[in-house]
């Protein structure tokens, strides 16, 4: 029997578990303090866009990796096949979500382009090193996502809002959590707001858009950072005829340690 504990904290080793088909859950915690990503995996023809709305909006969508075309591997981030290496996707056609697989061989085309982008998995260990409580890993649940009303900046066919994490915790906490993730650029870096939720939209902080319900506890505040979900808000707005990306909190794991991530920038154009 595969102890559990011991092979979910090898990045390698839980690829392999999610490439056999034997783990599709979110992977907060999971990989040790290796790097993870969000995915967006596009036709080359909407790819450039999307990679001038990435530079235009590095908090949200901090570039690690951008593949070549019909190529699902990034070397730079590990022993990668993104056709089986996520736990799960979400398929997209005409901007509407049409199916969560959890293996898209069978949608792999020789024209898409993959980009990995940085996720606040990768600072979450940090967190818990330091002693700062990470409470949805406590609870066993999701992360709670949120849309806002922070605009993105728009480029070519793809705007939309800001979606956000949020992590509650002691308001002490907050500090220094505010110091150690500035410390994580291409992980959201610091967060992007702290207490009132209403201030960026957010009516009901107990109904999240994705993710699940947060488990906030006396004493604790709200803390946002700028999430990676943030692609999937401007592929519901932009409405290419396909797009494939990792569900919220189903990231994919690399091979890098969080605390080496500006190492993993490429110089890779789609097309």
């Amino acid at each position: 029997m595969i102890d559990t504990r011991s092979t979910l904290s090898d990045p390698k080793a839980l690829r392999a578990e999610i490439r056999a088909g034997r783990f599709d859950g979110p992977t907060a915690g999971q990989g040790g303090d290796a790097l993870q990503a969000n995915l967006v995996i596009l036709p080359q023809a909407d790819a450039q866009d999307f990679l001038r709305f990435c530079q235009a909006n590095p908090r949200p969508c901090p570039l690690l990796a951008v593949g070549e075309p019909g190529n699902p591997a990034l070397p730079t981030l590990g022993d990668i096949d993104l056709r089986h290496d996520v736990p799960r996707y979400r398929l997209w056609r005409d901007g509407t979500l049409v199916a969560e697989p959890t293996d898209i061989a069978d949608l792999w085309r020789d024209d898409m382009v993959s980009f990995a982008l940085g996720c606040s998995f990768s600072f979450e260990d940090a967190l818990t090193r330091a002693g700062i409580p990470v409470r949805h890993q406590l609870a066993g649940r999701n992360v709670p996502m949120y849309r806002t009303n922070l605009p993105t900046r728009a480029a070519g066919m793809f705007s939309g809002p800001v979606v956000v994490s949020m992590r509650p915790m002691p308001a002490a906490d907050a500090i220094e959590a505010v110091a150690i993730c500035q410390r994580f650029p291409l992980a959201h870096g610091a967060p992007v707001h702290l207490g009132d939720p209403s201030q960026i939209g957010i009516a009901d902080i107990d109904r999240p858009d994705y993710g699940d319900a947060p488990d906030i506890r006396p004493g604790d505040i709200p803390v946002f950072w700028a999430c990676g979900v943030t692609p999937q808000a401007a592929i519901d707005a932009a409405r290419p005829a396909l797009a494939i990306t990792h569900a919220p909190g189903h990231m994919l794991v690399t091979d890098i340690p969080s605390g080496q991530a500006e190492r993993c920038l490429t110089g890779v154009h789609p097309g």
